[in-house]
């Protein structure tokens, strides 16, 4: 839902789009510490996009979306690493 200021204000109301993109910011860094642990295959690529459209949609939290951004592509380091050094699609510590 997008509101909108009284005709002739010439303004909008950005709140609920700010509060999204803040929402999917911190869900990145969270879905990006989490991939680092467990389902790096699934939770990298998420946290990746996630970051990627909170700052496109322009987020207050920025720092949590380059860190959920950082952590999404490390989980996908881990996951290409690993597989390298043990010929499998999944590790364990």
């Amino acid at each position: 839902m997008h509101l909108t200021a009284p005709a002739g204000t010439g303004r909008t109301d950005t709140r609920p789009r700010t509060r999204d993109a803040d929402g999917m910011a911190v869900a990145s860094f969270i879905l990006g510490l989490l991939g680092l642990l467990v389902l790096n295959l699934l939770l990298g690529p998420i946290a990746v996009v996630l970051a990627v459209a909170a700052l496109w949609r322009g987020t207050a939290r920025r720092g949590r979306a380059f860190l959920g951004l950082t952590l999404g592509i490390a989980d996908l380091v881990v996951l290409i690493v690993s597989m390298e050094v043990t010929g499998t699609v999944s590790w364990s510590l």
